[in-house]
């Protein structure tokens, strides 16, 4: 070996080595033993806290606002459907879709409001904006609702915005 390293390389290979068998102990390599710790673990890991941004401790639930719907007759008008897709945002179109194919009714949309035909109370509707909200919003590896749809060939896809992930999603 050493007739292939010049003799710089094998003096340096030498002394390291020496200096590897020194500091040997019991047959295993203790390396903190030769860099001496002036602060402990503990203070480290407040002092590498202290340097995250605020919004990185905080741990935010993820809320959206409760429908606020009404029965007149035969139809059920849920009035914030804009303010629901406005905090999740999602088109119009896309959430209107999954309630009507989920509610099995037909539905229309006006201006900030939706209007089902059938009867069907708040909690059948608070139920399925969760269902919705856990199957097209919320990442399924990070759990935030940092997401957008995209539409590849005919296939969904849910894209995290905050890890990155991709996942596909059934069309609705």
């Amino acid at each position: 070996m050493s007739q292939y390293l010049s003799e710089g390389y094998v003096k340096i290979f030498e002394q390291t080595k020496r200096f590897i068998e020194k500091i040997e102990l019991n047959g295993s390599l203790k390396i903190w033993s030769i860099i001496p710790m002036k602060t402990g673990y503990k203070e480290m890991l407040k002092r590498a806290r202290s340097q995250l941004p605020h919004e990185i401790l905080e741990q935010k639930r993820f809320e959206f606002p409760k429908p606020r719907s009404s029965t007149i007759g035969v139809r059920t008008i849920l009035y914030n459907f804009k303010d629901i897709c406005d905090k999740l945002d999602r088109d119009p179109h896309h959430l209107m879709k999954f309630l009507s194919g989920e509610l099995a009714t037909a539905g229309t949309l006006d201006d900030y409001r939706a209007i089902f035909q059938g009867k069907f109370p708040r909690d059948t509707l608070d139920r399925l904006i969760k269902r919705y909200i856990d199957d097209f919003v919320v990442c399924p590896v990070c759990k935030l609702p940092d997401t957008k749809i995209v539409k590849e060939k005919r296939f969904n896809f849910l894209i995290c915005e905050a890890c990155g992930a991709r996942s596909s999603i059934r069309p609705v």
